[in-house]
């Protein structure tokens, strides 16, 4: 019988769709809530759009459980503060708000290297956003830090990353002498594993990259 009603927020990017597609293909969902500025493609009965302009996050219906995948890059965002209102403010007020709702179960997209104590400041503000959300005390807590992602950022109207580009070529060339935790990874491993690991785990988990891809 469905009976969990999820928040999802980051639902039009490379990782966040593929979560869209795999929560409305889940029998146990009987409702989602995508929240931000843009209303996702997937059309079904199970699937909401509250328009936010992150990272201020209205009231919420009641939540069993919440799935961020928001990110960008400097460059993107034009400046560190821009690039921090996406990575740290608009990822904690939204599980601020889904806790606030009543969800005690969250998996978010972090990224390969994240710690609060960085030199690099991309890494620093992961690092920090994910201190932040573990210091909310969710029941249920998995941050997956995925090295560089494969997809289709063109279909998505997002700007092609180099570094990506660079670390998927890099990858197809040596293969595997490269270790699973550095090799790039598709956006769709990383959806599967958090589908998976969040309404299964207890605590606080983290999950790289070598272990994103064995679902």
């Amino acid at each position: 019988m469905a009976h969990r009603n999820v928040l999802i927020a980051g639902a039009t990017g490379l990782i966040g769709r593929e979560l869209l597609r795999g929560l409305v293909a889940d029998d146990s969902v009987s409702y989602v809530m995508c929240v931000g500025r843009r209303e996702p493609d997937e059309r079904h009965p199970k699937v909401h759009f509250l328009r936010s302009d992150l990272p201020q996050v209205p009231a919420l219906p009641a939540m069993d459980e919440c799935y961020v995948a928001l990110g960008t890059t400097i460059k993107v965002a034009g400046s560190q503060d821009a690039f921090r209102k996406v990575d740290f403010d608009s990822v904690v007020n939204v599980a601020s708000a889904a806790k606030a709702a009543g969800a005690m179960k969250v998996g978010v997209v972090s990224a390969m290297g994240a710690s609060a104590k960085s030199n690099v400041f991309y890494s620093r503000v992961k690092g920090e956003m994910e201190n932040a959300l573990a210091a909310m005390r969710f029941d249920t807590l998995v941050v997956a830090r995925p090295s560089m992602l494969a997809g289709d950022r063109t279909a998505l109207g997002q700007p092609v990353r180099s570094g990506e580009e660079v670390a998927l070529k890099i990858s197809r060339w040596f293969g595997s002498l490269i270790p699973r935790n550095y090799q790039s990874i598709q956006a769709s491993s990383v959806a599967k594993a958090l589908l998976h690991a969040v309404p299964s785990s207890k605590g606080q988990r983290v999950m790289l990259s070598g272990e994103l891809r064995e679902y």
